[in-house]
């Protein structure tokens, strides 16, 4: 750009900055943006890339801002679009793998196998109260027992899955055994 066209150019800008950031502050939707614009329009022009002879100094400036800030705008979708892939590919599938799948279909069919071993009475009485949730006042009143009776049968139901397992039998309530104290 030649000398004159840059002191024209920063001339008119500095006359006419207020009117040229309320019409890009419309355009652009904030007065900050416009101003943001209007500065980086400064920058470009300095750079020298611009024709030799500017006919509408007001017009080409405002033109030259919008075209800088809808270029702006396309890079930062652009960036957007890429920082929403990778975040996508980063996702992980909370469903378990093929592998997860077997080896919990094993644990199902092993638990069935176990379950199977037990006594029947102290299988009902270990299903009723773990898994359906049954009070073991009703178990025991069901099956014509005493509770502490019932609590026996669980207990042993308990200890003898804990050890099929492979694993530790975690006591939630109650007195520690004689076993745990020595």
């Amino acid at each position: 750009m030649t000398e004159a066209s840059w002191t024209v150019l920063r001339e008119v800008l500095a006359e006419r900055y207020d009117e040229l950031c309320r019409r890009l502050a419309v355009r652009l939707g904030s007065k900050e943006a416009a101003r943001e614009t209007l500065h980086e329009t400064w920058l470009h022009l300095r750079s020298g890339n611009d024709p030799v002879e500017v006919q509408r100094p007001f017009g080409y400036l405002l033109r030259t801002a919008l075209n800088l800030a809808i270029s702006r705008e396309r890079t930062e979708q652009r960036r957007n679009k890429q920082l929403d892939v990778v975040d996508m590919l980063e996702l992980v599938d909370p469903a378990p793998g093929p592998e997860r799948e077997a080896e919990a279909r094993r644990q199902v069919e092993f638990l069935e196998q176990v379950l199977q071993e037990l006594p029947p009475r102290r299988r009902a009485i270990l299903l009723a109260s773990r898994v359906e949730g049954v009070p073991l006042k009703r178990i025991a009143e069901h099956l014509g027992l005493s509770q502490r009776f019932v609590e026996m049968e669980l207990k042993a139901a308990l200890e003898y899955c804990a050890r099929r397992f492979g694993k530790k039998l975690t006591r939630r309530f109650g007195p520690r055994s004689k076993e745990a104290s020595s």
